[in-house]
C-alpha cells in the first residue's frame, strides 16, 4: 500500500491534460503513443478534440531504488463534465493542477481546484506548454501562487509536446501524493466510480479498495440495491483490462460479475464481502442535479423500447444523465431528459446515434421551474406541457446562477452587455493580475441554456472562460409561448419564456419555421400564442395548379367559376390535411440566433 499512489489531472479545458497524461504514460513504458490523446478512445473525444470521459490507467515508475503503482485519472475540462471530474477526484488522493503558460488560470482551473480541495487532495501546480513562443511562465507562476499560496519552488513547468518536465512530475506525484490509507485486515469496502456496458461480458464496474482486499471468484454484495454476484474476474486497468488473482487496499481495478440489469449498477456504491460484510457504506458522491431538460423521441414510434435500453446502457457510462417516460401529441411516446448542460445534451444525442443507431428527435432544451398555486402548493415543472391553468398560478420562480467569468480587461464591455441583455446583475469584478478580471454575475439559468456560452466565445475572441454554481430560485413574469400549426398547438415547440422575450422570439420562430416547413396543396397559418393572445403571425402559401390556363380569351366568369370551384377543394384539403414538421426545423428553432 506504501507504493501506490492515485492521482488526476485536473484543469480548464484545452490546457493540455490528455497530452501530458500520454508523455506519462510514454515515459513510464506503459505504452508505445501511436498517435496524440490515447486515452480518449471514443471517436467523439478525437474527432473533436476534448475529453467527455474520465479515464483510468495504471503506470509503473520506478524512484529511488523503490518500484511504485502510480493510478492516473484523467479527467475533462469543460463544465458540462464537472460530474466526471468531482467522482475521479473521490478516487484519489492527489492531483496534478495543470495550467497553460499561455492563458493562466481560468474560471474551469478554480472551480475544479476547489472541488479537489475539498477532498483534501495534496494538489501539484503544473504549468504546461512552456515551449509555446506566446509562453508567460513568470506571470502565470505569479497567479498560481496567488490561488494555492505555494512556494515558488513547487510550481513545475512542463511540456505535454516536448516531454520537458515529465520526470519532475512523477517524482513529486511519488514524493507529495500521500499513499492511499486504509486497513488491508478490516472487512471489504470498495467504492464504484464509474462503470461500461460490455455486449459479450455485462456490466463492468470500476472501483477504488478503501479498506480489505478482493479476490477472483468471491461472493460480493453491492451495499446499497443488496444484491449479491461471484467475481467472475478482477484485475486492473491499463490499456486494456488485465486480469488479477486478487487486488488489495488503494487499488484501482475492475469487477465482472456477468450483471445484466444497468438498474442493479449505481456509481458511488460499496462493494463488500458476503461472507463479511462492512457495517457502513462509503460516503458516495452527491446525486447530480441536471441542469437542462429536454424531450428526447424516437423518430419511429416502434423504436421506443429500444431507445430505453440504449439510455439505460448510455447511464451506465455516464452517470450524470437522468431520463423519465413522458409522451407528446405531436411525437408520440419518448423521454425527458436532464442534462448538465447543452453541450453534454448534444453528445448524449451523438452517442446515441453512433453506438446504438437511434434517429431521435430532441425539442427545445428548457430549465426547471418552481409553480407557486393559490392554494399555497408548489410544483416542479420541467416541461412547458406540465404547467397548471394561468388562473391557477399565484406565482412561477425560476432558478439563477451565480456565473463567474475571466476574461482579458478588453473584453470587459461587450460581455457586461450580453449579461445584461440576458437579465444578469453584476455582484462584483476583481483583478486576477496585469490585465485579466473576474466578473461576477447572477443570472438566470434560462438564459444561457440555449446559446450563451457560444456568444461569449465569440465576442471575447476565445479568451473568456465561464464557470458557474446554482444559486436559489427568484420569482419571475414568464409566460408560456404556444406555436400552432393552422390552429393546432405543436407542443414540442412550446417554450417557457421572460415575458419581455416572447414577442420577438415567438416572431424569429414564426419566421424560422416558414423557411423550413415544406410548402403543401394548402394555405399553412404558422401563429405564436400567449394563451389565447396570437403575438405573431406568417403564412406559407399553397401549392397551386393554374386551372385557368385553358381558358384563351372569353368571359371573366369562366375563369371565377374554375377559381372557386379550386378554392373550395383547397378549403376540404384544408380541414383533412395535417402539418408534417421537419427534423431540421426542430434543430434550427434550438439554434435561433
Amino acid at each position: 500500500m506504501n507504493e501506490i499512489r492515485n492521482f488526476c489531472i485536473i484543469a480548464h479545458i484545452d490546457h493540455g491534460k490528455s497530452t501530458l497524461a500520454d508523455r506519462l504514460l510514454e515515459y513510464t513504458n506503459t505504452i508505445k503513443v501511436t498517435e496524440g490523446q490515447m486515452l480518449d478512445d471514443m471517436d467523439l473525444e478525437r474527432e473533436r478534440g476534448i475529453t467527455i470521459k474520465s479515464h483510468a490507467i495504471q503506470m509503473e515508475y520506478a524512484h529511488g531504488g523503490t518500484s511504485y503503482i502510480l493510478n492516473l485519472i484523467d479527467t475533462p475540462g469543460h463544465v458540462d463534465f464537472s460530474y466526471e471530474v468531482s467522482r475521479s477526484i473521490a478516487a484519489c488522493e492527489g492531483a496534478l493542477l495543470v495550467v497553460d503558460a499561455t492563458q493562466g488560470v481560468q474560471a474551469q482551473t478554480i472551480s475544479n481546484l476547489y472541488m479537489a480541495l475539498e477532498q483534501d487532495l495534496a494538489i501539484i501546480p503544473v504549468i504546461n506548454k512552456i515551449d509555446m513562443p506566446s509562453a508567460m511562465p513568470d506571470e502565470v507562476e505569479d497567479e498560481i501562487i496567488d490561488l494555492l499560496g505555494c512556494k515558488r519552488e513547487e510550481i513545475i513547468r512542463a511540456s505535454g509536446k516536448t516531454g520537458e518536465g515529465i520526470p519532475e512530475i512523477l517524482d513529486a506525484v511519488v514524493d507529495r501524493v500521500p499513499h492511499p490509507e486504509g486497513k488491508a485486515d478490516a472487512p471489504l469496502q470498495a467504492l464504484i466510480f464509474d462503470s461500461v456496458f460490455n455486449s459479450f461480458r455485462g456490466i463492468i464496474a470500476y472501483f477504488k479498495i478503501e479498506n480489505g482486499t478482493i479476490s477472483k471468484g468471491d461472493r460480493v454484495k453491492f451495499f446499497n440495491t443488496g444484491m449479491e454476484y461471484t467475481a467472475d474476474e478482477v484485475g486492473v486497468l491499463k490499456m486494456d483490462m488485465i486480469p488479477r488473482q486478487s487486488l488489495g487496499t488503494g487499488d484501482v481495478g475492475y469487477i465482472i460479475s456477468g450483471i445484466k440489469d444497468s438498474k442493479e449498477v449505481k456509481v458511488g456504491d460499496t462493494i463488500t464481502q458476503v461472507a463479511n460484510p462492512c457495517n457502513e457504506a462509503i460516503s458516495g458522491f452527491q446525486e447530480v442535479k441536471p441542469m437542462v431538460f429536454a424531450g428526447v423521441y424516437p423518430i419511429d414510434p416502434a423504436d421506443y423500447e429500444n431507445l430505453r435500453a440504449s439510455l439505460d446502457k448510455l447511464r451506465l457510462n455516464d452517470a450524470s444523465l437522468t431520463f423519465s417516460p413522458e409522451s407528446s401529441v405531436a411525437l408520440g411516446f419518448g423521454f425527458r431528459c436532464g442534462f448538465l448542460g447543452l453541450l453534454h445534451m448534444e453528445i448524449v444525442q451523438e452517442r446515441l446515434d453512433r453506438e446504438f443507431n437511434m434517429d431521435v428527435i430532441t425539442t427545445v432544451p428548457n430549465v426547471s421551474y418552481m409553480v407557486y398555486d393559490k392554494q399555497g402548493g408548489v410544483k416542479e415543472v420541467h416541461n412547458p406541457s406540465g404547467l397548471p391553468d394561468a388562473t391557477l398560478i399565484d406565482h412561477i420562480e425560476e432558478p439563477y446562477i451565480r456565473a463567474s467569468i475571466i476574461t482579458a480587461t478588453a473584453y470587459i464591455g461587450p460581455i457586461m452587455k450580453l449579461c445584461l441583455d440576458k437579465r444578469g446583475e453584476l455582484i462584483n469584478q476583481q483583478y486576477v493580475s496585469g490585465n485579466r478580471v473576474e466578473l461576477h454575475f447572477m443570472l438566470p439559468l434560462g438564459e444561457i441554456v440555449i446559446d450563451f456560452y457560444d456568444k461569449l466565445k465569440s465576442i471575447s475572441k476565445g479568451y473568456a472562460s465561464f464557470d458557474y454554481h446554482i444559486d436559489g430560485y427568484r420569482p419571475s413574469r414568464l409566460a408560456k409561448l404556444d406555436i400552432l400549426l393552422n390552429g393546432e398547438p405543436v407542443d414540442a415547440l412550446s417554450t417557457l419564456t421572460h415575458n419581455d422575450n416572447a414577442v420577438t422570439l415567438g416572431r424569429r420562430m414564426c419566421e424560422k419555421l416558414k423557411e423550413l416547413i415544406p410548402r403543401q396543396q394548402f394555405d399553412i397559418a404558422i401563429q405564436a400564442a400567449i394563451g389565447s393572445k396570437i403575438i405573431a403571425r406568417e403564412t406559407i402559401k399553397c401549392v397551386r395548379k393554374d386551372v385557368t390556363a385553358k381558358c384563351y380569351g372569353g368571359d371573366v366568369s369562366r375563369k371565377r367559376k374554375l377559381l372557386e370551384k379550386q378554392k373550395r377543394g383547397k378549403k376540404r384539403m384544408k380541414q383533412i390535411g395535417n402539418v408534417e414538421v421537419p427534423q431540421k426545423a426542430f434543430l434550427a428553432v434550438l439554434k435561433l440566433d
